[in-house]
């Protein structure tokens, strides 16, 4: 078990780790694809999952988090059953496609890059949030 704040922490790495996979295996895909078309379909892409899905999911988790009234949790319970389905659903979806080869590889490195960048940002926000628990607590 780990105090409440901690799980911040593992959320962040978490997502951080996520967020650099993904986004790595978008741009190694898009070195033959660099478009300024591409770019900013990529740019779009991020901007849906951040704005419409990840910062939400940042802001809901970190405030359930916070709101726990044990002062400590097990490590897990940084993300609920849900969150943690749609995160095995996303993996395998990913996998698969890439494995299968169900699209060519410049979707895959416009679409990665745009997801991995958002999943980045939100490793980034949760380090953000643990870092304002850390200063509250000192």
């Amino acid at each position: 078990m780990v105090k409440n704040k901690f799980l911040l922490l593992i959320a962040a790495v978490v997502w951080l780790i996520a967020g650099y996979n993904v986004l790595h295996i978008g741009w190694i895909a898009y070195i033959n694809y660099i478009k300024p078309f591409d770019i900013l379909i990529s740019v779009v892409i991020f901007c849906l999952f951040w704005f419409l899905v990840f910062h939400k999911l940042v802001l809901k988790h970190t405030k359930r988090i916070q709101s726990f009234l044990e002062p400590k949790q097990y490590a897990w319970k940084f993300f609920d059953r849900k969150s943690f389905f749609i995160m095995f659903f996303m993996i395998t979806f990913g996998i698969a496609i890439r494995s299968f080869q169900l699209l060519p590889e410049e979707i895959i490195a416009i679409f990665y890059s745009g997801l991995g960048a958002a999943l980045f940002l939100a490793g980034i926000q949760f380090f953000h949030s643990f870092l304002v628990e850390m200063k509250e607590e000192a």
